[in-house]
């Protein structure tokens, strides 16, 4: 089942990330290097966002909402859908996002850059698929 919202183009990533998760030995190196639940909310506007996880501190699944059943993630980024989509791409990085504002982070901000190996295997399937 597809993760991918419509009306949030860039929430294709989610399957991308999910997709690069498939093996165990890539899910278990994740966890090792993740050690968090992170969730990304995307915003269209101020009242219309929506949530998807990535669970890199124990099962490493990826999924819709802020965090799986009965847990709570220890890092939210908080960015538009169009400013993600540059993220994914390759397009931005998180640290001239959060620093213009444009990204924000709820939790350990620390956490928030062991991200960083995970979006980087979204961005190679970006890329190998355009």
């Amino acid at each position: 089942m597809s993760l991918k919202n419509d009306a949030y183009p860039s929430s294709a990533a989610f399957d991308l990330i999910r997709d690069s998760l498939s093996s165990d030995a890539e899910r278990k190196d994740a966890i090792k290097k993740g050690g968090a639940i992170f969730a990304f909310t995307l915003k269209k506007s101020k009242d219309e966002q929506e949530s998807w996880f990535i669970d890199l501190k124990e099962t490493g699944t990826v999924g819709r909402g802020t965090a799986p059943d009965g847990k709570s993630p220890g890092v939210t980024l908080i960015l538009a859908d169009a400013e993600f989509a540059k993220l994914i791409s390759g397009k931005a990085n998180a640290q001239k996002l959060f620093m213009s504002g444009k990204l924000k982070i709820k939790g350990d901000v620390m956490k928030a850059t062991r991200m960083e190996p995970i979006l980087k295997k979204a961005q190679a399937q970006v890329k190998a698929k355009l």
